[in-house]
């Protein structure tokens, strides 16, 4: 939970401290990419770091990823320009990479499916109580004290964490010789990376239609080609192929990828309606937004419950209930809503992410062994990211279709009706990912923890 509050923090902290930090450093017209780098380098990461989980073992990864983070903080936290700071936040992203997915496999390590949905719930906790804490830190940090402390912050929370993880969690791991795929690693890399570029950039620095678009996705592919052309070949691959040919990992990654991009496209553009449209101040924005992912960890606690009863089916079906119901009603937000119908949408929602994420992901775990987890759970938060970046892209270009050409500060009445055209499209992602929810197991037969000879890993 430590180790996690770290990416969770950092994911909501940062964004009220944005203005002291352009008054700063300067570069306003760079400032997104503080976000999106970060977004990159913890996407391109957390399958490679899946993969070395599986042959090095949960511990030394995880320790590897709370030193990265460690270490970009304190480098942001003493960057003296803007784009030094977006260099430092990479540090952080690949940090962050390992941190996610390796915390959320070493809880499905050492619970069994039972005790696991009450760990995945307390983990779930950790979002919630950040989307609150982080922007109200980030807001004292920048008023009262420097910006730099919401960076400097996290070296007691990293050392703490690494000081637990480290005098805790027992794993004996017979690594033996191993294989590590560095090409496939820096295909995986080259095709992710380029595609979240294309994704994130397009229809901003450049047209969609332009000749930079088209060779930015024109190399992603041929990278993918190449990816998927090693992956047949070598003894020991990143993330082999066989998690693209089993029903079961299709389905929770679709599922994945569906909530990434629901849960960025209202991180996106609710506050900007709250504010723009409604004119609530940036704080209660913010908390408006919150209940999304407070009501996330409340339902997900109370899932494990659930899918033992009726089953993960039955489970992500009533989530997808409580997701279809908000989507649909924020088709009624307009210029005359209240502030606490969009926090009441939001919590619907919530509700309904945390009764499908948390159950598709333990069924994903659950249907593979020791030696398989990390590279699962690695490919379905990779998952989760491709459909973040895919929402940011096909939401910005819907705002920028909808608003008038070289429209630079719209009405709200027009800004109104471009947030009508987001909420209407959010709806559609959300059928599509209920209807991918259905076809989730009924119930997934547990495999036996069949680790390497001399593996053990343990909660002391």
């Amino acid at each position: 939970m430590l180790s996690t509050s770290l990416v969770a923090l950092d994911s909501t902290i940062l964004a009220t401290a944005v203005p002291a930090i352009v008054k700063d450093l300067g570069g306003f017209s760079q400032f997104p990419w503080l976000f999106s780098i970060y977004l990159l380098a913890q996407a391109v990461s957390t399958p490679i770091y899946g993969r070395l989980a599986d042959v090095l073992g949960r511990k030394p990864v995880m320790m590897i990823g709370i030193g990265l983070f460690l270490l970009g903080s304190i480098l942001c936290g003493f960057a003296w320009s803007m784009p030094a700071l977006i260099l430092f936040r990479v540090v952080q992203g690949l940090g962050a990479g390992a941190i996610q997915p390796i915390g959320i496999t070493i809880a499905g390590d050492i619970y069994t499916l039972r005790e696991r949905s009450v760990a995945q719930g307390y983990l779930a906790s950790v979002w919630g109580i950040s989307s609150v804490a982080g922007p109200a830190l980030g807001g004292i940090f920048s008023d009262f004290i420097s910006w730099r402390w919401i960076f400097f912050v996290n070296i007691p929370l990293s050392l703490i964490a690494a000081f637990l993880l480290s005098k805790n969690y027992k794993e004996n791991v017979e690594r033996g010789k191993q294989q590590i795929d560095f090409w496939g690693a820096g295909l995986l890399a080259g095709a992710t990376t380029l595609l979240l570029l294309g994704l994130l950039e397009g229809g901003q620095a450049w047209a969609w239609n332009s000749g930079t678009s088209f060779a930015v996705f024109g190399a992603a592919v041929v990278f993918a080609v190449a990816f998927v052309l090693v992956q047949k070949k070598v003894a020991q691959p990143i993330l082999p192929l066989w998690v693209f040919s089993r029903g079961i990992l299709v389905t929770t990654s679709l599922v994945s990828a569906g909530v990434g991009a629901i849960v960025l496209g209202l991180s996106s553009y609710v506050p900007t309606f709250s504010q723009e449209v409604l004119g609530a101040s940036a704080l209660l924005a913010g908390f408006a937004l919150a209940a999304l992912t407070i009501g996330w960890p409340i339902a997900a606690a109370q899932a494990g419950r659930l899918y033992l009863r009726i089953g993960f089916r039955g489970t992500g079906l009533i989530g997808g209930a409580f997701i279809l119901a908000g989507s649909a009603l924020t088709l009624l937000l307009g210029e005359s809503s209240g502030l606490w119908e969009v926090a009441l949408f939001c919590f619907l929602i919530g509700i309904g992410m945390g009764l499908v994420a948390a159950p598709s992901l333990i069924a994903a775990q659950s249907s593979v062994g020791w030696s398989e987890r990390g590279v699962v759970t690695g490919a379905n938060l990779f998952a989760r990211s491709i459909g973040s970046a895919v929402g940011v892209a096909v939401f910005g270009a819907i705002v920028n279709a909808s608003l008038s050409a070289g429209e630079t500060s719209p009405s709200p009445s027009e800004l109104s009706g471009a947030m009508h055209v987001v909420f209407l499209t959010i709806l559609g992602v959300a059928i599509a990912t209920v209807v991918a929810v259905a076809f989730l197991p009924k119930h997934v037969q547990e495999q036996p923890e069949a680790v390497p000879a001399g593996a053990a890993a343990s909660a002391a």
